[in-house]
């Protein structure tokens, strides 16, 4: 009976420590993909900013 508790909460600290791996990479992934996205964002923002300064179009009702 020990020995099945010992193993259970062997088992459940390995499940944890991968689960926590896998986590802790996906939020990595996650905050530099944002970083990226967020710079080609602004980029995109002022290169149009600057590109469409001379073409100012109305719409006339």
């Amino acid at each position: 009976m020990f020995w099945k508790i010992v193993g259970g909460l062997l088992l459940a600290w390995v499940a944890f420590m991968v689960i926590g791996s896998v986590v802790g990479f996906l939020v990595k992934a996650v905050f530099w993909i944002a970083i990226v996205a967020g710079a080609a964002f602004l980029g995109a923002a002022a290169y149009g900013a600057i590109k469409g300064s001379g073409n100012k179009k109305q719409i006339r009702p």
